[in-house]
């Protein structure tokens, strides 16, 4: 956890791919005990062996098309794969892999929605590495994604300086308030959390959660989000169709990119709760969201609240807050400068939030 929680320190602090590659790579090889490691970029229908770190060579600067290379694999088919004997596995290309000491290895796509890079763990025996340690390599791959997505961003403003300096400037203060998030995530993720296994389960979670909503942010170029479209988004991991199992009532609301940020990880944590203990974690059961603006008021007020019903009874408000119980009823109140209640009713869940509107949450046009 110690090596997990460092890692995501050396990331605030890299502006490039070639740093980002450097400290993923150090740190995978750390955490798995691994003979060697190799980071590969995702270039278009290549796999780019970008860097490595290992006790012989593999292919780095090399590149392969997708389809014929286990990294390949990895990224196309959005998943990790774990090959104990490369030589009895048909995906691999054996010609490529008998000049190394490569026996075994775990490939691991960064970012599952669209991979755009993946991080290998070789061992020069035949080895089926432990659970957690899979766990840890997906952990270090989740996290790599911002840093990595923004290290390529970087690059290509520093490339193309006819942009100006407020283009850097916006980048940097992007770039230093995501990876804060994701320090405060780590570090209270781990205060929160009993075990190694429960740590990484749930900070993956979170740091996908967090990719999701720079996803949705990223296709509206970073500018105002509709709290409808952040609701689908960060709501869909939990019911296939949204409408079996939330009731959305509500006017056309947008967000800042900072405040939309705070809304998606509100709705996922509230969500998250729900499907271990409350109406999602049985079929019956229902989230009834709704908000409403009163306009009369000076300035105007939204009331927004998430209702559980039909779920199991509510046994007692938990004796311990933990860092989503936190972010719930902290987070988004103090963005807005508003007031937000967490109310654990017998017959279900009830968080109310009212805020002021103004240039962070404001009535669509």
């Amino acid at each position: 956890m110690l090596t997990l929680i460092e890692t995501i320190e050396a990331l605030s602090a890299t502006r490039t791919i070639s740093e980002v590659a450097e400290v993923v790579r150090k740190a995978a090889r750390r955490v798995s005990g691994a003979d060697g490691v190799a980071f590969v970029l995702r270039d278009n229908d290549k796999c780019w062996y970008f860097d490595e770190d290992a006790i012989g060579p593999l292919w780095k600067g090399k590149r392969f098309p997708l389809t014929a290379c286990i990294s390949g694999w990895a990224m196309l088919n959005r998943q990790t794969v774990i090959i104990p004997d490369i030589y009895l596995d048909e995906r691999i290309p054996h010609d490529a892999y008998r000049p190394t000491f490569v026996k075994s290895l775990v490939m691991t796509p960064v970012r599952l929605e669209d991979p755009l890079a993946a991080i290998g763990a070789y061992w020069a025996q035949e080895h089926v590495p432990a659970p957690e340690i899979v766990k840890k390599l997906q952990v270090i791959a989740r996290a790599t994604a911002s840093a990595l997505e923004s290290g390529r961003l970087h690059d290509s403003l520093v490339d193309a300086r006819h942009h100006g300096t407020f283009l850097l400037q916006e980048l940097d203060h992007r770039v230093k308030n995501t990876l804060a998030i994701v320090q405060s995530i780590s570090r209270q993720t781990l205060r929160s959390t009993p075990t190694p296994e429960a740590f990484a389960e749930t900070f993956e979670n979170r740091i996908l959660a967090l990719s999701q909503a720079h996803e949705l942010l990223t296709r509206r170029a970073w500018g105002r989000a509709e709290l409808h479209e952040i609701l689908d988004k960060a709501l869909a991991p939990f019911s296939p169709d949204l409408a079996e199992r939330f009731d959305i009532i509500g006017p056309a609301l947008t967000f800042s990119a900072e405040t939309s940020v705070s809304v998606h990880m509100t709705l996922h944590e509230l969500a998250v709760n729900a499907a271990k203990h409350g109406a999602l974690s049985i079929p019956e059961g229902r989230v009834v969201i709704r908000w409403s603006v009163e306009e009369t008021a000076t300035p105007p007020m939204l009331t927004l609240t998430w209702r559980e019903v039909g779920g199991p009874a509510v046994a007692d408000k938990p004796k311990h807050k933990g860092f989503g119980v936190q972010m719930i009823e902290r987070g988004l109140a103090r963005d807005l400068g508003g007031k937000a209640s967490l109310d654990f009713a017998e017959q279900g869940v009830v968080y109310t939030l009212r805020a002021p509107l103004s240039q962070r949450m404001s009535l669509a046009a």
